[in-house]
C-alpha cells in the first residue's frame, strides 16, 4: 500500500484482492455504463484557469457544510456492504473519515447498525443516508436509530424507486452472502438470506412523492438532505419542500443509463436554488483537481464512493485513510496552484470548458 500514489492505484489493487462479484458490483454501472464512464470523462473536459502572483502560503482546506466543519470539501459517500470489502466494514470507514476530519454517510443498506458505526467514532461527524422502504414502520425505526445515535442528518435518495439494470451484477451472478447481515433488510423480512441486490432493493416504496419529502422534513428532528437531483426543476422544487441541501447524483452511474454526468448538471441545479440551499455532487470524482472544479461550479462540497471502498478493500480503515488523505492533499495543491487560499475563494472564474 505504500507504493499507492492516487485513486487509480487503489481501484487497481482492489480488482485484485476483491473476489470478481464484489468488485464488479462494487465498480460497475446499469445498462452499457456510458453514464458510468461519463460521470468521470465530463472532469476532463473542463479546465483550470489559474490566477499567479496570490498569497498562496498559507492554503486551508477546511470549510463547512451544514454548518458542520470538515477539514476538506470532501465527504464521504453512502455506499452499501463495507463488509463485503473488508471485514472492518462501516466501522472502518467511519474511523477513517473521523481521522481524515469529514463526514461519513452512512447507507442503509449498510452491514453495521447506526449506534455500531456511532460507537466506531464517537464525536465524529456522520450523515445517515435513507430509502423509504414499503414498510414505512422499518423506514421510520431506521430514522429514529440514527437520531439515538447522534446522526447530524438524513440524506433521502430519491432516484432510485427501482434498481437499475446493473449487468455485471447478472453475468457474475453477485450475492450478498448469508454470513453479511444487513440489518435494515433483516428487520425488512423478519430474517437474514443471501440474496441479489436486486431482491434487497425490492423492498424500496417506488410511491415516494414531494409529499412524503415534506413528511419526512416536518417529523425529522435532523435536515434532510435530498440525494438524486439531476435537473433545475427538482433543485426548485426540493427547496420549496424543505429540503435543507440537495445532491445532484445520478447514482454513480447506476440507476438510468444515458443521462447525464452529475458536474454537467451541477451549474443548472445551483442556479435554481439560488443560493437558499447547499448544493453538493457526486460522480466521477477522483483526483483534487475534480474538487475544484465541482466548487468553481457552485458546490459546496463533493461526495466520494467508490475511491473509499478501494482503500477499504485494500488495507481497510488505514486504506480508506489513506484515500482520504491523498484527495485531501490533491486538493490542498489544487488550491495553491489554481492562486486560491481556501475552497471559499473558488468562484467560476477558475473553470472553463475545453474548446472542441
Amino acid at each position: 500500500m505504500d507504493d499507492t500514489l492516487n485513486v487509480a492505484d487503489f481501484e487497481a489493487l482492489a480488482a485484485v484482492v476483491l473476489e470478481p462479484g464484489a468488485f464488479g458490483y462494487f465498480a460497475g454501472g446499469a445498462g452499457d455504463e456510458r453514464t458510468l464512464r461519463e460521470n468521470r470523462d465530463a472532469y476532463e473536459r473542463l479546465q483550470l484557469r489559474p490566477r499567479v502572483l496570490v498569497d498562496v502560503g498559507g492554503v486551508n482546506t477546511a470549510t463547512t457544510v451544514l454548518g458542520t466543519r470538515v477539514s476538506m470539501p470532501l465527504l464521504v459517500a453512502p455506499t452499501a456492504f463495507h463488509r463485503i470489502a473488508h471485514a472492518e466494514g462501516e466501522a472502518g470507514t467511519a474511523r477513517a473519515a473521523a481521522a481524515a476530519g469529514t463526514i461519513m454517510c452512512l447507507s442503509t443498506l449498510a452491514t453495521a447498525t447506526p449506534a455500531e458505526v456511532a460507537a466506531s467514532a464517537p464525536g465524529a461527524p456522520r450523515w445517515f443516508q435513507l430509502y423509504v422502504f414499503r414498510d414505512r414502520g422499518v423506514t421510520r425505526a431506521l430514522v429514529d436509530q440514527a437520531v439515538e445515535a447522534g446522526f447530524d442528518a438524513i440524506v433521502l435518495t430519491a432516484d432510485a424507486p427501482r434498481l437499475g439494470r446493473r449487468e455485471r451484477d447478472l453475468r457474475t451472478g453477485f450475492l450478498v452472502p448469508e454470513d453479511i447481515v444487513v440489518p435494515s433488510v433483516a428487520a425488512v423480512e423478519g430474517r437474514w438470506a443471501a440474496a441479489t441486490p436486486l431482491e434487497l432493493l425490492s423492498h424500496i416504496d417506488p410511491t415516494l412523492t414531494w409529499r412524503d419529502l415534506e413528511t419526512l422534513v416536518s417529523e425529522s428532528p435532523l435536515p434532510v438532505v435530498l440525494k438524486g437531483v439531476q435537473t433545475a426543476e427538482d433543485g426548485q422544487l426540493a427547496r420549496e419542500h424543505g429540503a435543507a441541501a440537495l445532491v445532484v447524483s445520478n447514482h454513480g452511474g447506476r440507476q438510468l443509463d444515458g443521462v447525464a454526468a452529475t458536474i454537467e448538471l451541477l451549474p443548472e441545479v445551483v442556479e435554481a436554488v439560488d443560493s437558499r440551499l447547499e448544493v453538493l455532487v457526486d460522480g466521477g470524482v477522483r483526483r483534487g483537481t475534480d474538487v475544484v472544479k465541482a466548487l468553481a461550479l457552485g458546490a459546496r462540497a463533493v461526495l466520494v464512493g467508490r475511491p473509499v471502498l478501494w482503500g477499504l478493500a485494500v488495507g481497510g480503515e488505514e486504506g480508506a485513510l489513506r484515500v482520504l488523505e491523498l484527495l485531501r492533499d490533491e486538493i490542498a495543491l489544487a488550491l495553491a496552484l489554481v492562486g486560491c487560499a481556501s475552497p471559499e475563494a473558488v468562484t467560476p472564474a477558475y473553470v472553463t470548458a475545453v474548446r472542441s
